[in-house]
């Protein structure tokens, strides 16, 4: 009896301890790297560190001017307003010498999908990566990835993320959905206790209906990309189609309970009319996100449960514009910290396993450039010629 009380005890105070450790630096995300210290870091606009609490949208926003101020490797783009008259935005994220001729850039990457135009060399132009967070509000740990990346890809000074920079055009979109990630980061700060509690029926664990998952009329985004009724997702497909990117992923979070998801999902339940070539690629993209998971030890399923079906979705949308979508989904805190069969999930984590794949998906395709570009220019032509 005394010593199932003493275990007991020893695990009381290690889930306390647990719950009171402080949220990490920015070295918990990111490399060992040398980074500029003319970029603004996260604690130095904020006040506070990255994870220790929810991001008010005004907050997200505010950093990504900020580090586009600083940084002559990025610049600032309003895209479109939601309901509420938040902004959406992206960074144009690529080198010094690739900026000063953009227009030019965008327009022969454009150039090059015509089906009767002249078939350019490859092998100068650069990969373009659409990377897309949170367009359910309550799933909030890609929004807080973009913050990481943008300030990594902004400030990292290794010869890698110099040669990335020049071989990539990155869209870093931090939320698809700015109404429903401020309603829910709302909740959660408000409800978030000086000492954690990870208990699954904590209060601040267990937002009010409607949530954050939707917009300010309570519609799923993330069924709007093919109809487009909303202008948060007219805003995303003019800017998706302004570029044509060869890449564009799609952050998400599941439930509490399991672990983190990346595709190709469930082989038979792709749609039809997508490519085989376009899943071939999926599943060699896949194995940098594996690789780096590895890394940190994180655990991760692929080609189960999730599909690749329906076009109205993120990850699936691009498939049928000659892009490879991707479907990330991370295991939830749900707050700042709660309890799952697979140990605690605190928000930090959820950020950082989020930000490994955008790094991974990032290394991938500048690995595969030339695979990616073949590809879309092909699909573009191919359907011209099934059309015909």
């Amino acid at each position: 009896m005394m010593r199932a009380l003493c275990t007991l005890s020893i695990l009381w105070i290690s889930s306390f301890l647990i719950a009171q450790t402080p949220s990490p630096t920015l070295e918990y995300y990111l490399p060992a790297e040398t980074y500029d210290s003319n970029i603004p870091t996260p604690l130095d606009y904020l006040g506070f560190d990255l994870g220790k609490w929810h991001l008010t949208h005004d907050q997200l926003v505010g950093y990504f001017k900020v580090v586009a101020a600083a940084s002559d490797r990025i610049t600032y783009t309003e895209y479109g307003r939601s309901y509420e008259d938040r902004p959406l935005v992206y960074l144009t994220i690529t080198s010094e010498k690739n900026h000063q001729n953009l227009p030019a850039i965008q327009q022969e990457h454009l150039d090059n999908l015509e089906p009767g135009g002249t078939v350019k060399s490859e092998y100068g132009r650069p990969v373009v990566v659409y990377q897309g967070m949170t367009i359910h509000g309550n799933e909030p740990s890609g929004a807080h990835a973009a913050v990481a990346l943008a300030y990594y890809l902004a400030a990292s000074q290794t010869q890698a993320t110099q040669d990335l920079l020049t071989e990539s055009v990155i869209l870093l979109d931090p939320c698809f959905n700015p109404d429903g990630f401020h309603r829910f980061s709302t909740w959660v700060n408000s409800n978030k206790g000086n000492n954690l509690v990870m208990d699954a029926q904590s209060r601040e664990l267990n937002e009010p209906w409607p949530g954050g998952r939707t917009n300010h009329y309570w519609f799923d985004l993330n069924r709007d990309w093919l109809p487009v009724q909303h202008p948060e997702s007219q805003g995303r497909i003019r800017a998706f189609h302004e570029w044509k990117p060869n890449v564009l992923t799609d952050h998400h979070e599941m439930g509490t309970n399991s672990t983190f998801f990346f595709q190709p999902g469930v082989p038979q339940r792709t749609n039809p009319l997508t490519p085989p070539m376009n899943q071939q690629l999926t599943e060699k993209i896949g194995r940098y996100h594996a690789k780096a998971l590895d890394k940190v030890g994180s655990l991760y399923f692929t080609q189960e449960r999730f599909d690749d079906y329906y076009y109205g979705k993120g990850s699936t949308y691009p498939d049928i514009n000659g892009c490879i979508g991707i479907l990330f989904e991370q295991a939830s805190s749900r707050g700042h910290l709660q309890e799952s069969v697979n140990g605690p999930v605190s928000f930090p984590f959820t950020i950082r396993n989020q930000f490994i794949t955008t790094l991974s998906t990032l290394e991938a395709s500048k690995a595969l450039r030339i695979e990616l570009l073949d590809y879309q220019r092909d699909f573009f032509r191919k359907q011209q010629a099934e059309a015909e």
